[in-house]
């Protein structure tokens, strides 16, 4: 099978400003070269150019959002494009990202119940035919092997999209009785889909997920299990990921192709996008009447199960970038921090090195046995001006400096990467490790409160409730998200997308009480919904 997609590229590394604390010999900008991210296709290969970098870092947040992205994406080392079109590279520091959202979900399925497996990743053509709007809704997007040890294979195979199908295939092997149920499991894997316009992170041809699967005896218990597992990721986007997501129901335009009902958690990025960073669906029966999934209840009858199944990606850590970024790079929650500090040592005279460097490892070794994820930067090859700039734009959320006068006073330099400049800046913490840890983990509970609140204040500003149609669309052509009472038809809802751009993200779980009048129509209203333009 020979197939291409194009290339991504890179966006130009960074000079960002440097703290004044220091002599002009140890701020000197350093000029890096790296090809260039960019975000749209083109329908040749093409080599990227290496640009030189300007005066000024990254591009800024207000000027070409798409660009900061990107240029984050590149100065933070997060990610790289890979040799197939559309693919990327996830490097070392945005795999650790991804592995602290592992963390935190691994324990959180396991105490739910879960257990966690794997399925081939290569599916038979046959198995997602069988559910008539699974194959409908993923059929653009499917990549196909025809191919194999140099011959034409008899079925074409699929490389997973998703794994509801093969999951079917094996519980109909080993679900036979209820006292088989309810078979609930999870796998870490990667996914293939043939997406045309691609984003690092947000959208690309293959991507990282976990997905979990289950199935059960009664449609009560489906449901009960779609609801806890996307109540699972709120808590996750709120606690750890310091994102406020808003929980809710998909229209029945946006509902999972082969699921009854669809449940999600829109996240509203620094450019007021919409961006689904989790979803949990109900398939009711839809799958296991398709595929014979069948068990013998209580009564001695033959029932087809109930199923759920609910995903999150590495579309997450793309959300995590654009909703605290700044325009000196990235910008890091400390739960899910891969580095929470960063000590950096400084002197300028040779006889200073050993008491410096010995202070800063002392530190060092005292938060980690705190359980602070901390880091030790003595190397001498790099300018201090030139490490604070990289571990600011690698987001870390805590820098100490300690140089000889703080030696001497046995004491030590904060600074908080949330708050920028001098404010940000607090000089003579104690060096004695019981007050430095005590302090250092209260910094980093506000830098984690700080985050989420200014995330929420952000997304409350920017989210607008209106009454009709035109109301909407104006809000919608301000960038903002439209909340408003819904009940109009499918039909309607496409017409909103092709005229505004917006699609229905999600009736919140959250609702006003009392009837209302519907936006579009003037009918009676149960429920409000909300529109935004999205990922």
């Amino acid at each position: 099978m020979a197939v291409s997609l194009r290339l991504p590229s890179l966006s130009s590394l960074f000079s960002p400003s440097i703290s004044r604390r220091y002599p002009s010999v140890l701020r000197r900008r350093h000029h890096l070269r790296t090809p260039s991210f960019t975000a749209r296709f083109s329908a040749q290969s093409t080599v990227p150019a290496t640009e030189k970098v300007q005066e000024g870092g990254v591009t800024p947040r207000s000027q070409d959002f798409n660009a900061w992205y990107l240029d984050v994406i590149a100065n933070a080392e997060l990610a790289d494009y890979g040799p197939v079109r559309g693919t990327m590279v996830i490097r070392p520091y945005g795999y650790a990202i991804w592995e602290a959202i592992q963390d935190y979900l691994n324990v959180k399925f396991k105490e739910t119940g879960h257990s966690n497996m794997y399925f081939p990743q290569l599916i038979p053509y046959s198995f997602i035919e069988k559910e008539a709007s699974h194959v409908e809704g993923f059929s653009p997007e499917l990549a196909l092997v025809t191919i194999g040890g140099g011959k034409e294979l008899e079925e074409k195979l699929v490389v997973r999209p998703t794994s509801e199908t093969i999951v079917n295939h094996m519980f109909t092997q080993w679900i036979h009785s209820y006292r088989d149920l309810p078979l609930m499991v999870n796998q870490w894997a990667n996914v293939t889909r043939w997406e045309m316009r691609t984003k690092p992170f947000v959208r690309t041809l293959e991507f990282l997920w976990q997905e979990g699967h289950t199935a059960h005896a009664t449609p009560e218990e489906a449901e009960k299990e779609a609801i806890q597992m996307i109540d699972v990721y709120t808590k996750f986007a709120y606690e750890e990921a310091a994102i406020p997501v808003i929980a809710g129901r998909k229209s029945k335009v946006e509902t999972f192709a082969g699921a009854v009902r669809t449940y999600t958690i829109e996240a509203m990025m620094g450019d007021r996008k919409a961006l689904q960073a989790g979803t949990s669906h109900n398939l009711g029966q839809n799958f296991s009447r398709a595929f014979g999934t069948l068990f013998t209840d209580e009564s001695g009858q033959r029932q087809h199960v109930w199923q759920t199944s609910w995903a999150v990606s590495t579309r997450f850590v793309g959300g995590i970038i654009m909703t605290h970024g700044d325009d000196t790079g990235l910008m890091l929650p400390p739960k899910i921090a891969p580095i929470q500090v960063v000590i950096v040592p400084i002197w300028k005279k040779e006889d200073d090195k050993a008491a410096v460097l010995n202070a800063a490892s002392s530190v060092k070794d005292a938060l980690h046995t705190a359980g602070i994820k901390v880091k030790l930067d003595d190397t001498d090859q790099r300018t201090p001006g030139w490490k604070f700039n990289f571990w600011e734009m690698k987001g870390v959320p805590l820098r100490i400096e300690i140089g000889p006068r703080d030696v001497s006073s046995q004491s030590v330099v904060v600074c908080r990467r949330d708050v920028p400049g001098k404010q940000g800046k607090v000089f003579g913490i104690s060096m004695e490790p019981l007050i430095l840890e005590a302090y250092i983990k209260d910094k980093l509970d506000e830098i984690q409160s700080s985050l989420l609140g200014q995330a929420k204040s952000f997304r409350d500003s920017n989210i607008v409730d209106v009454s009709s149609y035109d109301e909407l669309k104006v809000a919608i052509s301000q960038g903002k998200w439209a909340r408003g009472p819904w009940s109009a038809s499918d039909k309607d809802e496409l017409k909103v997308k092709e005229e505004t751009g917006a699609t229905i993200r999600c009736f919140p779980f959250d609702q006003p009480h009392g009837i209302k009048t519907c936006l579009m129509t003037g009918n009676p209203a149960e429920e409000v919904a909300i529109f935004a333009k999205s990922y």
